[in-house]
This record gives C-alpha cells, structure tokens and sequence, in this order.
C-alpha cells in the first residue's frame, strides 16, 4: 500500500486517483482585485496556466503585471475531476496547483509572463516548491496555442543555459500543449493575499535573471 509520502513524491497510479464530482465547485465569479470575472468569454484575449508553487502567491504576481486581464487560481494536470483544495493536497489527485492568466496581448506580450514565471520560482526543484513539497506544487506551463508553447519551450532552453551557467541544475516544468482541463479552485483561494494581505507566500526564485 502507497504511503502518503510516496504520493507527495510521485504522481499517482490511475487506481489510486480520487474520484472527484461532476459538478464544477462553486465559484463567485468576481475578482477580487479589480472586480471583472474569473471565468467566462474574453474577446480579444489570450488565455495560458502557469504553476509555480502555491497558487496564492503565484496568482498575485501575475495580477499586479499591467496588461493581465484576469486570473483564477485552479487545478490541472491530473486525472481527478473538479477537486476539492483537500483532495488535491491528499497527492491522490495528480493536479498542480495553477494560475490561469487571462492577458491582452496588445498590453503585454507573452514574452513578459514568460520572464515573470522562470524568475518567480525555482523550476529545478520537481515535485516541491521550497517548504511546500508535494505533486500540486510541480512547475508547469499550459499552453492554449501552439505559439504560446513554441515560445514556453524556447524559453526553457534559454532560461536552462542560464541556470547551468550560474551553477543550477536541471528545469523539471512540464509545458503542454493542448492544455489539460482546468478546475476553478473554491472562492476562499481566489485572490487569497488580497483578502489576506499578510497571508502564506512561499515562492522564492533562483536569482537567476531569464534572457527573454
């Protein structure tokens, strides 16, 4: 039987994945921030998730950036549907805790989110994110165009050679292309350190500038 550090370490088997809801989790479906809505359709906008670590801190650093239209923090990447902050803390779900980052990119470039994720956090660290250790704080980028998944991945081979030359090891984020479904996070998570100015952020980046 799998102990739960081996599910804090490993992405779990298809048999031992929770078996979630059909139905999405509740959501009011107003940002905190700047009041415009977490989900729905955005003409004219572009649409990318970014995990980094805890969601809390990972989501105020892309809504501070001028040109963000929106985020949500969220859950992707694993087999469970809809889950539950609990059930994805359990390791049983396979999810990365994510932000997805609805941006104009007649303000900002992609480029721009790009340098904010690999300087924000440490990609070489696998399935843990400084103290936070677990599957759900895996570094990962998920991609709603080929374009953006051919400038994520060229990234990662600049930001690698940087790394390397600064004495880093080797970047574990994984970038894909479709993206795997998103799952809205509870109301209490969205936005966590505006309600909670002096909350939890545990993101910590190399110190290693990316050359984008």
């Amino acid at each position: 039987m799998l102990g739960v550090g081996a599910y804090r370490q490993r992405m779990p088997r298809p048999q031992d994945l929770l078996p979630g809801r059909d139905a999405p989790l509740p959501l009011h479906n107003v940002h905190h921030v700047h009041g415009r809505p977490l989900r729905g359709d955005f003409p004219g906008m572009e649409t990318v998730e970014f995990g980094m670590g805890c969601f809390w801190g990972a989501e105020r650093r892309f809504w501070q950036l001028p040109g963000v239209y929106t985020t949500a923090a969220g859950y992707a990447g694993g087999g469970t549907p809809n889950p539950t902050y609990r059930e994805v803390c359990s390791g049983r779900t396979g999810h990365a805790e994510v932000v997805r980052v609805v941006y104009d990119p007649a303000q900002v470039d992609f480029a721009t989110l790009l340098r904010l994720f690999w300087e924000g956090h440490d990609p070489t660290q696998g399935m843990r994110q400084g103290n936070d250790v677990g599957t759900q704080y895996r570094s990962v980028i998920h991609c709603h165009t080929r374009a953006q998944y051919q400038a994520a991945t060229a990234s990662r081979a600049a930001y690698q050679a940087e790394l390397h030359r600064a004495g880093l090891g080797e970047i574990t984020t994984v970038i894909a292309y479709p993206p795997p479904p998103f799952y809205y996070a509870e109301d209490e998570h969205q936005q966590y350190l505006s309600k909670h100015p002096d909350g939890y952020c545990g993101l910590g980046g190399t110190g290693v500038a990316c050359p984008l």
